[in-house]
């Protein structure tokens, strides 16, 4: 491929990683509110959170896409940018399935450690924050890592929009080559190289917070003094 023609390839990683950066932010944001919420003592807060997993979570990506692309701006007289479009979209989509994890592992911490919040007379927040948090977000990583990389994926769904990502890029450079196995295996290996740089950074913050979970503080000790003729040395 010419130098051109790399240039835009290159651009469209650009525009992938960004996209994956906001919708990352975006679905983070989702999980844990939504989540946290479908734990929540208020019937209809877990209601409503449980309305919306049920309905993000049962619509496919793509059409949500065109939705928030081409269904809104009539609806209410403004126009997103693409980038913010498909923000939004997988945002939304993939956060719903973000919510699960996050109350799957809220709900496999030990109630005895509830009970203990309770007894200390922490309110709801502090026991969320001091002890249900702390115990479940390493158990998180594992099922983030993947829902991350199902989402690196979905970023190409963006480029019906017209939107410059890498799989845009990559059409682009078929067309002006008119050739397509060399092209598309080297969009294959680029998402490739992201997916398992991804899957290596969430190993290593996997490992991080695990580590100190279950671990008291290591407690310093002063040296006894020892009498003059006890025999000691």
């Amino acid at each position: 491929m010419t130098s051109g023609l790399w240039e835009l390839v290159l651009q469209g990683i650009w525009v992938t990683v960004q996209l994956l950066f906001f919708s990352t932010l975006l679905a983070t944001a989702v999980s844990f509110v939504v989540g946290i919420a479908r734990t929540h003592r208020l019937w209809i807060v877990r209601f409503l959170a449980g309305f919306y997993t049920e309905v993000f979570r049962g619509t496919s990506a793509l059409v949500m896409i065109f939705w928030v692309f081409f269904v809104l701006p009539p609806a209410f007289g403004w126009q997103l940018v693409p980038m913010w479009a498909g923000t939004l979209a997988l945002g939304l989509t993939y956060g719903a399935y973000g919510s699960e994890i996050v109350r799957g592992a809220l709900g496999a911490v030990d109630p005895a450690q509830r009970e203990g919040g309770i007894a200390l007379s922490f309110t709801p927040w502090q026991r969320m924050r001091l002890i249900l948090l702390p115990q479940a977000v390493p158990e998180m990583i594992p099922p983030f890592s993947n829902l991350l990389i199902e989402l690196l994926k979905g970023t190409a769904l963006v480029s019906i929009m017209g939107m410059g990502d890498l799989a845009f890029s990559g059409n682009l450079v078929r067309l002006a080559l008119q050739e397509s196995a060399e092209i598309y295996t080297y969009i294959l290996l680029i998402y490739f190289v992201i997916a398992f740089l991804l899957t290596r950074v969430m190993r290593g913050l996997e490992k991080k917070l695990k580590a100190g979970v279950g671990k008291a503080p290591r407690k310093k000790t002063a040296a006894v003094p020892v009498p003059e003729g006890s025999g000691v040395s």
